[in-house]
Protein backbone atom coordinates (compact mmCIF):
# COMPACT_ATOMS: atom_id res chain seq x y z
CA UNK A 1 0.00 0.00 0.00
CA UNK A 2 1.02 3.62 -0.69
CA UNK A 3 2.58 5.05 1.97
CA UNK A 4 3.88 8.80 2.38
CA UNK A 5 6.92 9.87 4.50
CA UNK A 6 6.80 13.54 5.67
CA UNK A 7 10.83 14.08 6.53
CA UNK A 8 13.88 14.86 5.05
CA UNK A 9 16.38 11.95 2.83
CA UNK A 10 19.35 10.76 4.80
CA UNK A 11 21.37 12.41 1.51
CA UNK A 12 24.52 11.98 4.04
CA UNK A 13 24.35 7.97 3.25
CA UNK A 14 24.67 6.50 -0.12
CA UNK A 15 21.75 4.03 -0.94
CA UNK A 16 17.91 3.89 -0.65
CA UNK A 17 16.76 5.90 2.65
CA UNK A 18 16.29 3.01 5.30
CA UNK A 19 12.51 4.04 5.96
CA UNK A 20 11.59 3.49 2.05
CA UNK A 21 13.96 0.24 2.81
CA UNK A 22 12.16 -1.26 5.40
CA UNK A 23 8.83 -0.17 4.41
CA UNK A 24 9.45 -2.01 0.91
CA UNK A 25 9.94 -5.10 2.57
CA UNK A 26 7.30 -5.22 4.50
CA UNK A 27 5.67 -4.60 0.85
CA UNK A 28 4.59 -1.06 0.84
CA UNK A 29 5.37 1.24 -1.75
CA UNK A 30 6.69 4.56 0.50
CA UNK A 31 7.43 8.33 -1.00
CA UNK A 32 9.34 10.68 0.84
CA UNK A 33 8.59 13.97 0.48
CA UNK A 34 10.98 16.51 2.20
CA UNK A 35 9.57 19.03 4.95
CA UNK A 36 12.36 21.12 6.44
CA UNK A 37 15.23 23.31 4.80
CA UNK A 38 18.05 24.10 6.66
CA UNK A 39 20.75 26.68 7.10
CA UNK A 40 23.89 27.09 9.33
CA UNK A 41 24.50 29.91 11.10
CA UNK A 42 26.69 30.75 13.96
CA UNK A 43 29.72 28.77 12.49
CA UNK A 44 32.30 31.04 13.31
CA UNK A 45 31.52 30.97 17.16
CA UNK A 46 31.07 27.23 17.16
CA UNK A 47 34.24 26.31 15.74
CA UNK A 48 35.88 28.23 18.27
CA UNK A 49 33.68 26.58 20.87
CA UNK A 50 34.73 23.48 19.19
CA UNK A 51 38.32 24.28 20.04
CA UNK A 52 38.25 24.51 23.30
CA UNK A 53 37.08 21.64 24.71
CA UNK A 54 39.03 22.68 28.34
CA UNK A 55 36.09 24.82 28.99
CA UNK A 56 33.39 22.60 28.90
CA UNK A 57 32.14 19.41 30.89
CA UNK A 58 30.95 17.69 27.78
CA UNK A 59 28.80 18.22 24.68
CA UNK A 60 25.11 17.65 23.87
CA UNK A 61 24.26 16.39 20.62
CA UNK A 62 20.29 16.01 19.34
CA UNK A 63 19.91 15.92 15.36
CA UNK A 64 22.09 14.90 12.79
CA UNK A 65 22.24 18.73 11.34
CA UNK A 66 23.98 19.84 14.64
CA UNK A 67 26.67 17.10 13.72
CA UNK A 68 26.87 18.14 10.31
CA UNK A 69 27.45 21.62 11.48
CA UNK A 70 30.45 20.57 13.17
CA UNK A 71 31.71 18.58 10.42
CA UNK A 72 31.21 22.03 8.02
CA UNK A 73 33.63 23.24 10.85
CA UNK A 74 36.14 21.06 11.04
CA UNK A 75 35.84 20.73 6.80
CA UNK A 76 35.49 25.08 6.38
CA UNK A 77 38.89 26.08 7.73
CA UNK A 78 40.87 22.47 7.35
CA UNK A 79 41.29 22.42 10.91
CA UNK A 80 40.99 18.55 10.58
CA UNK A 81 43.91 17.52 11.55
CA UNK A 82 43.84 19.99 14.53
CA UNK A 83 41.07 18.34 15.61
CA UNK A 84 42.17 15.13 14.80
CA UNK A 85 45.56 14.79 16.38
CA UNK A 86 44.65 16.15 19.66
CA UNK A 87 41.22 18.23 20.25
CA UNK A 88 38.90 14.85 19.43
CA UNK A 89 40.96 12.94 22.51
CA UNK A 90 39.94 15.86 24.81
CA UNK A 91 36.52 16.06 23.98
CA UNK A 92 36.23 12.04 24.57
CA UNK A 93 37.77 12.54 28.11
CA UNK A 94 34.21 14.13 28.79
CA UNK A 95 30.67 12.68 28.04
CA UNK A 96 29.27 13.08 24.19
CA UNK A 97 25.74 12.92 24.64
CA UNK A 98 23.43 12.13 21.69
CA UNK A 99 19.64 11.32 20.98
CA UNK A 100 18.82 8.37 18.79
CA UNK A 101 21.11 6.32 16.64
CA UNK A 102 20.70 8.57 13.54
CA UNK A 103 22.93 11.20 15.53
CA UNK A 104 25.11 8.92 16.76
CA UNK A 105 26.53 7.51 14.01
CA UNK A 106 27.26 11.00 12.24
CA UNK A 107 29.01 12.06 15.98
CA UNK A 108 31.51 8.51 16.15
CA UNK A 109 32.56 9.63 12.57
CA UNK A 110 34.07 13.04 14.24
CA UNK A 111 36.29 10.35 16.11
CA UNK A 112 33.87 11.03 19.63
CA UNK A 113 31.88 8.34 21.26
CA UNK A 114 28.57 9.04 21.61
CA UNK A 115 26.67 7.73 25.12
CA UNK A 116 22.75 7.40 25.46
CA UNK A 117 22.28 6.84 21.27
CA UNK A 118 19.17 4.30 22.75
CA UNK A 119 17.37 7.22 24.72
CA UNK A 120 15.31 8.50 21.89
CA UNK A 121 14.00 11.30 23.04
CA UNK A 122 15.79 14.60 24.77
CA UNK A 123 13.22 13.96 27.67
CA UNK A 124 14.62 10.72 28.20
CA UNK A 125 18.63 11.55 27.56
CA UNK A 126 17.96 14.84 29.89
CA UNK A 127 17.28 11.74 33.08
CA UNK A 128 20.62 10.33 31.61
CA UNK A 129 22.69 13.43 31.87
CA UNK A 130 21.30 14.38 35.75
CA UNK A 131 21.67 11.03 36.46
CA UNK A 132 25.70 11.18 35.76
CA UNK A 133 26.64 14.83 36.21
CA UNK A 134 27.62 16.94 39.08
CA UNK A 135 26.25 20.64 39.23
CA UNK A 136 29.73 21.43 39.94
CA UNK A 137 31.20 20.83 36.27
CA UNK A 138 31.70 23.30 33.56
CA UNK A 139 29.07 23.88 31.68
CA UNK A 140 28.38 21.33 29.03
CA UNK A 141 27.92 22.50 25.28
CA UNK A 142 24.48 22.31 23.54
CA UNK A 143 24.87 23.03 19.78
CA UNK A 144 21.28 23.05 18.60
CA UNK A 145 18.30 23.85 15.94
CA UNK A 146 16.55 27.57 15.79
CA UNK A 147 13.36 25.86 16.68
CA UNK A 148 14.62 23.31 19.54
CA UNK A 149 12.11 22.21 22.53
CA UNK A 150 12.92 23.67 25.80
CA UNK A 151 12.28 19.68 27.31
CA UNK A 152 16.08 19.60 27.47
CA UNK A 153 17.46 22.93 28.61
CA UNK A 154 14.67 23.30 31.02
CA UNK A 155 15.47 20.37 32.96
CA UNK A 156 18.87 20.42 33.26
CA UNK A 157 18.37 24.28 34.26
CA UNK A 158 15.86 22.77 37.04
CA UNK A 159 18.85 20.14 38.42
CA UNK A 160 21.10 22.97 38.42
CA UNK A 161 23.48 21.27 35.34
CA UNK A 162 25.23 23.77 33.51
CA UNK A 163 24.57 24.35 30.19
CA UNK A 164 25.69 26.54 27.52
CA UNK A 165 23.32 26.21 24.01
CA UNK A 166 24.64 28.00 20.49
CA UNK A 167 21.97 28.10 17.82
CA UNK A 168 24.22 26.43 15.00
CA UNK A 169 21.21 25.46 12.44
CA UNK A 170 17.84 27.35 11.45
CA UNK A 171 15.14 25.43 10.30
CA UNK A 172 12.26 26.76 7.62
CA UNK A 173 9.76 25.15 5.49
CA UNK A 174 10.98 23.32 2.34
CA UNK A 175 10.70 25.57 -0.58
CA UNK A 176 8.71 23.03 -2.70
CA UNK A 177 6.68 21.33 0.02
CA UNK A 178 3.35 22.53 -0.92
CA UNK A 179 3.90 21.83 -4.72
CA UNK A 180 5.37 18.38 -3.98
CA UNK A 181 2.55 17.53 -1.75
CA UNK A 182 0.26 19.06 -4.32
CA UNK A 183 1.93 16.36 -7.42
CA UNK A 184 1.74 13.31 -4.86
CA UNK A 185 -2.16 13.37 -4.59
CA UNK A 186 -2.57 14.10 -8.11
CA UNK A 187 -0.24 11.18 -9.29
CA UNK A 188 -1.08 9.13 -6.53
CA UNK A 189 -4.07 9.90 -5.07
CA UNK A 190 -4.68 9.55 -1.26
CA UNK A 191 -1.79 7.81 0.65
CA UNK A 192 -2.90 4.47 2.89
CA UNK A 193 -0.89 5.67 5.53
CA UNK A 194 0.41 9.14 6.46
CA UNK A 195 4.30 9.36 8.80
CA UNK A 196 4.88 12.74 10.46
CA UNK A 197 8.39 12.84 11.89
CA UNK A 198 8.60 16.14 13.52
CA UNK A 199 6.50 18.50 15.41
CA UNK A 200 7.50 21.39 12.77
CA UNK A 201 6.64 18.75 9.95
CA UNK A 202 3.03 18.37 11.17
CA UNK A 203 2.90 21.99 11.89
CA UNK A 204 3.65 22.95 7.58
CA UNK A 205 2.48 19.83 6.26
CA UNK A 206 -0.77 19.62 8.27
CA UNK A 207 -3.35 21.96 6.58
CA UNK A 208 -2.12 21.06 3.26
CA UNK A 209 -2.81 16.78 3.84
CA UNK A 210 -6.01 18.01 5.24
CA UNK A 211 -7.16 20.19 1.54
CA UNK A 212 -5.36 17.50 -0.52
CA UNK A 213 -7.40 14.13 0.96
CA UNK A 214 -10.63 16.09 1.47
CA UNK A 215 -13.19 13.41 2.49
CA UNK A 216 -10.83 10.56 2.75
CA UNK A 217 -8.79 12.07 5.72
CA UNK A 218 -10.21 9.70 8.22
CA UNK A 219 -9.26 6.41 5.87
CA UNK A 220 -5.69 7.77 6.28
CA UNK A 221 -3.49 5.45 8.97
CA UNK A 222 -1.45 8.47 10.79
CA UNK A 223 1.66 7.79 12.06
CA UNK A 224 4.37 9.36 14.45
CA UNK A 225 8.14 8.77 14.93
CA UNK A 226 7.58 9.34 18.44
CA UNK A 227 5.74 10.74 21.40
CA UNK A 228 7.22 14.29 20.92
CA UNK A 229 5.55 14.40 17.18
CA UNK A 230 2.65 12.32 18.43
CA UNK A 231 1.54 14.93 20.84
CA UNK A 232 1.81 17.27 18.27
CA UNK A 233 -0.96 15.66 16.17
CA UNK A 234 -2.90 14.73 18.41
CA UNK A 235 -2.50 18.46 19.37
CA UNK A 236 -4.36 19.45 15.64
CA UNK A 237 -6.83 17.25 16.30
CA UNK A 238 -4.95 14.35 14.23
CA UNK A 239 -6.23 10.22 15.63
CA UNK A 240 -2.82 8.93 15.82
CA UNK A 241 -3.17 5.07 14.58
CA UNK A 242 0.73 4.33 15.65
CA UNK A 243 3.95 5.71 16.93
CA UNK A 244 6.74 3.79 16.70
CA UNK A 245 8.40 1.62 19.72
CA UNK A 246 11.77 3.43 19.19
CA UNK A 247 12.71 6.24 16.74
CA UNK A 248 14.39 3.84 14.20
CA UNK A 249 13.48 2.77 10.37
CA UNK A 250 12.52 -0.79 11.59
CA UNK A 251 10.09 0.24 14.75
CA UNK A 252 8.38 2.75 12.38
CA UNK A 253 7.78 0.01 9.51
CA UNK A 254 6.89 -2.64 11.60
CA UNK A 255 4.03 -0.07 13.90
CA UNK A 256 2.65 0.86 9.94
CA UNK A 257 2.84 -2.34 8.72
CA UNK A 258 0.68 -3.65 11.91
CA UNK A 259 -1.63 -0.52 11.27
CA UNK A 260 -2.15 -1.58 7.17
CA UNK A 261 -2.86 -5.42 8.07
Amino acid sequence: MPVLLLKESRHEESGPDPYMKELESHGHKATLIPVLSFKFVSLNTFSDKLFQPEKYGGLIFTSPRAVEAAKVCLDAEERREEWDKSIKDKWNTKSIYVVGKATAALVQSLGLKPLGEDTGTADVLSRLIIEREDTNIPPLFFPCGSIKREVLPTALRQNGVPLETLTVYQTAEHPDLEKNLKNYFTEQGTPASIAFFSPSGVKFCLEAVRRLSGEQLNEIKFAAIGPTTRDAMTAEGLCVSCTAEKPTAEHLAAAIAKVLQ
